[in-house]
């Protein structure tokens, strides 16, 4: 039997057809990043391996946004200059389609992004409910988004994909994903593993739960008939993502999650990182 017709090989496509679209929008004539040789990393960075999981990156990516809502100036801007209440799901693909194109584009695609995002955020402005001025383009924000994103998508392909990689190559991860911080502005820049859990621990004091917070972890971890997880089982990797916060993130948030359900959900989260590997093999 020719192996293309095999229904293995089916599954495999399908899966595949689904996942290329949650993250490619056909209406705006979207393709799938091509790998280049001349992109920010090359073939042998951490950041292509990390970047490179789907599964893991999908969870990483939740844990990363609840963090990120937890800082009341960063929870402003997305509150105030975006439609994610109307679209979550093309939030996230945005979101994701930025790290694909500055991790695998060519070079000159990926700079060219990095200055329109930059320029989007010059007009990111306003005030907090307590009339504490904001912008998107502050540095210290800048910085609590990038190490929220490196620390979360690194931790879940250390628990989903790599749980011996190195301390070394952990920080190379983080020297690799200063190029990016830089490039938008963002400042201070870890370039370890424990300069960016420094950099968490620094800005904690400022963190904090309301009700705005409370609506986009909704938002978030509820999901809708169109969402990004749409090929996951959506519960299973929302369970996954709340797992990887830190633990003072989940009591901010209200999150409780028993002990005993963690290696149910993390055997099913893996479990369905494998399934995700084997179709893009």
């Amino acid at each position: 039997m020719d192996p293309s017709r095999s229904p293995s090989n089916g599954i495999r496509q399908s899966i595949r057809r689904q996942v290329v679209g949650l993250f490619n929008d056909p209406a705006q004539g979207e393709v799938p990043i091509v790998r280049s040789d001349d992109a920010l990393f090359d073939r042998e960075s951490i950041a292509w391996q990390v970047h490179g999981d789907v599964a893991s990156m999908m969870v990483g990516g939740i844990t990363s946004l609840l963090m990120q809502m937890l800082h009341p100036a960063v929870l402003a801007g997305v509150w105030d200059h975006s439609n994610f209440r109307e679209d979550m799901h093309g939030r996230l693909r945005r979101t994701a389609r930025f790290i694909a194109t500055t991790t695998y584009g060519e070079r000159a695609l990926a700079e060219r992004l990095i200055q329109r995002v930059r320029t989007i955020h010059d007009h990111v402005t306003g005030e907090l409910p307590d009339g504490t001025p904001y912008r998107a383009n502050d540095p210290a924000l800048l910085a609590w988004v990038h190490v929220t994103e490196t620390t979360s998508f690194l931790a879940a392909w250390v628990r989903y994909g790599q749980p011996l990689m190195s301390a070394a190559d952990q920080d190379r991860y983080f020297a690799e994903m200063a190029v990016i911080a830089v490039a938008l502005g963002a400042w201070p820049v870890p370039r370890s593993r424990s300069e960016a859990e420094a950099i968490i621990m620094q800005m904690r004091p400022q963190l904090q739960a309301d009700a705005r917070s409370a609506e986009v972890a909704r938002l978030i971890l509820q999901g809708g008939r169109r969402t990004i997880l749409a090929d996951l089982p959506r519960k299973l990797a929302v369970q996954a993502a709340t797992d990887l916060l830190p633990s003072w993130a989940r009591r901010l948030h209200g999150l409780t999650l028993p002990p005993f359900q963690r290696p149910v959900i993390r055997a099913g989260a893996l479990g369905v990182a494998q399934t995700l590997r084997w179709a893009f093999r």
